[in-house]
C-alpha cells in the first residue's frame, strides 16, 4: 500500500457564498453581483487558476532544490478561457475551460534552456497541472526570464 495524503475542505454555503475551511485556513468563495453572489471572495473558477499558479510554485521550488537551479521567485500570469453558456445550461457547450495558459517570469541567473527544464520537470510533476492535462484540457506553459 502507497502513503496517501488526504486533502479535505469543510465549511458552508448561502446563496453564491461558500465559507470554507482546509486545514487551520479560512477560504470564502462567492461570485461578483452579475452572477447573483455578493463579491465577498474569490470566484470558483479564478481560485482554480490560483490553486494552479500556487501548485506550480510549490513544486517549482521543490524541483529547483533538486536541480541545483537559482530560482529566487516566478511572477505569474494564468488564465483560463470559457464559453459561459455551458454553466449556464446550454447542454451543446461545455462548462468547463477550452484552454488554460500559465506564462511564467522567473526570477534567476540561469539560462533560458535551464528555466525550460525548470518548467518541464515542474509541468510532469504538478498535481493541479497534471489534473487539466487529464481531464483533456489544453494547457500550455510559456517561461521566460524576468
Amino acid at each position: 500500500m502507497t502513503n496517501m495524503m488526504t486533502f479535505q475542505v469543510t465549511g458552508t454555503s448561502n446563496k453564491m457564498k461558500s465559507e470554507l475551511n482546509a486545514k487551520n485556513h479560512a477560504i470564502t468563495i462567492d461570485e461578483p453581483p452579475s452572477m447573483g453572489g455578493t463579491d465577498q471572495g474569490i470566484d470558483p473558477l479564478s481560485n482554480l487558476l490560483a490553486s494552479l499558479a500556487g501548485c506550480e510554485n510549490v513544486i517549482a521550488n521543490l524541483v529547483a532544490k533538486e536541480m541545483k537551479f537559482d530560482l529566487q521567485g516566478i511572477e505569474f500570469d494564468v488564465k483560463g478561457q470559457l464559453d459561459p453558456r455551458g454553466l449556464m445550461g446550454q447542454t451543446d457547450v461545455q462548462p468547463y475551460f477550452n484552454h488554460v495558459s500559465v506564462h511564467a517570469k522567473v526570477k534567476t541567473n540561469e539560462t533560458q534552456e535551464r528555466i525550460n527544464e525548470l518548467r518541464e520537470k515542474t509541468d510532469a510533476r504538478c498535481p493541479v497541472y497534471t489534473t487539466f492535462k487529464a481531464a483533456g484540457i489544453p494547457i500550455e506553459a510559456n517561461w521566460e526570464k524576468a
